[in-house]
């Protein structure tokens, strides 16, 4: 499969990636795999991934895109970019598949932003560690209340005010 996504990321011919996480959308049509843990995981409140999303919120586990590499699906994904309000690659954007309408990532231009829900854990009681989210952003825009212990950042973690 052509890596139409570019160098960032991951290629099939690449021997010396390892897939330790495979994640596919709903109905299987796009199918990723990663090869290395989060870098991070988060919750965000902000109301651009609550419309999105059609969600309180949004959990995302963060990975540098060279650890992503594409298995299936690329000619079905959709990209939009909420800032510039265009259904285009233009990053930062959404991705999603465009037969079942599953939000895939959030595109950066470093890095890949995945939804653990996607991934394949075996059981959801089987979510590792490093998925488990580090914070909430955008607490002040929440609408719901989450009962936690994680630090609740006015913004971007570490670049905002802690709540």
């Amino acid at each position: 499969m052509e890596n139409k996504f570019g160098p960032d990321y991951a290629s099939l011919e690449d021997t010396e990636f390892v897939a330790k996480y495979q994640a596919s959308c709903f109905c299987g049509a796009v199918r990723y795999e990663v090869s290395a843990d989060p870098v991070d995981a988060k919750i965000c409140h902000c109301t651009t991934c609550q419309r999105l999303h059609g969600a309180p919120m949004q959990w995302a586990a963060i990975f540098h895109k060279r650890h992503v590499r594409f298995t299936a699906g690329l000619e079905n994904l959709i990209f939009y970019n909420s800032e510039q309000n265009q259904p285009e690659r233009i990053l930062p954007c959404k991705v999603r598949c465009g037969k079942c309408g599953t939000p895939i990532a959030d595109e950066g231009h470093r890095m890949w932003l995945a939804f653990p829900s996607l991934f394949d854990f075996g059981h959801p009681a089987n979510v590792p560690a490093s998925f488990q989210p580090t914070c909430h952003l955008f607490y002040g825009t929440r609408v719901i209340e989450p009962h936690d212990d994680l630090p609740k950042w006015s913004g971007h973690k570490n670049h905002s005010e802690l709540l």
